[in-house]
């Protein structure tokens, strides 16, 4: 098995074991998909932490699957695995170490929050092949300052955890054996919370992006007034506040 997946008190660990370098082949985007899709329907889950195996979290896509034909088949699954995680129904997290390139850095931008190692390294280097980074090119300029993106995508040059978390893209950036240990503590603070708040919370998110101000604040009116209303998390809180109590949820 390249992917590996746990379950304990409402996170999701989902571990890329792909030693030494954690390269993303057909193979292993494969069963990360399946692993989403399983996880995806656990109605208390509350939060998936996607990690690596080994001293980086990945090194990129396999460049040898890149070439004709295979690159027609591998590029539409890639883009597949991306989708999965970008519309993962709860919050993501990344825990990053050492090297987190190419498709590494794109299926790191994917994910809601990113933790990483003082010694981690952020980069697009497919320019470097002459070829591009098709989900960086979309993702990259929405996670970050367009110039910076630019300069990732158009030189090549990999940047410092300090760097990306100067520029947002990192949360969080702690001693490289402490990585697992701090996106846990992450999740948890998280996970204190009800599930379907939770994932109404990243639907509007979600549904709200790429919207003007209007459409947004419908999407929002939406999500909150037909949905999150009718679930028993959402009175249970609201009441539990009202009462001077604390809430116990039912994830429903």
């Amino acid at each position: 098995m390249l992917v590996k997946s746990v379950v304990e008190g409402g996170v999701a660990t989902v571990t890329i074991d792909h030693p030494p370098l954690n390269v993303l082949t057909r193979a292993l985007g494969g069963e990360l998909r399946a692993a989403l899709e399983a996880l995806a329907t656990a109605d208390d889950l509350r939060v998936l932490v996607l990690a690596a195996a080994g001293k980086h979290f990945s090194a990129g896509a396999d460049v040898g699957e890149h070439l004709p034909p295979e690159f027609r088949a591998l590029i539409p699954e890639f883009i597949e695995t991306i989708e999965a995680v970008l519309s993962f129904p709860v919050p993501v997290i990344a825990a990053v170490r050492g090297r987190c390139l190419g498709g590494g850095f794109e299926l790191a931008q994917a994910a809601d929050l990113m933790v990483a190692g003082e010694g981690a390294v952020f980069g697009q280097p497919e320019i470097q092949l002459a070829v591009t980074a098709p989900i960086a090119s979309v993702l990259l300029p929405r996670r970050t300052a367009p110039g910076l993106a630019a300069e990732i995508l158009y030189t090549g040059e990999a940047i410092t955890a300090g760097r990306a978390r100067e520029a947002g893209l990192v949360q969080r950036v702690v001693p490289e054996d402490r990585v697992d240990e701090e996106a846990r503590a992450m999740a948890d603070r998280i996970a204190r919370w009800s599930a379907p708040a939770l994932r109404m919370a990243k639907r509007t998110v979600r549904a709200a992006s790429g919207l003007d101000r209007a459409e947004a604040f419908r999407a929002a009116e939406r999500i909150y007034v037909d949905e999150l209303m009718e679930t028993r998390d959402a009175v249970e809180g609201l009441t539990a506040f009202l009462e001077k109590r604390r809430a116990v949820w039912s994830h429903r």
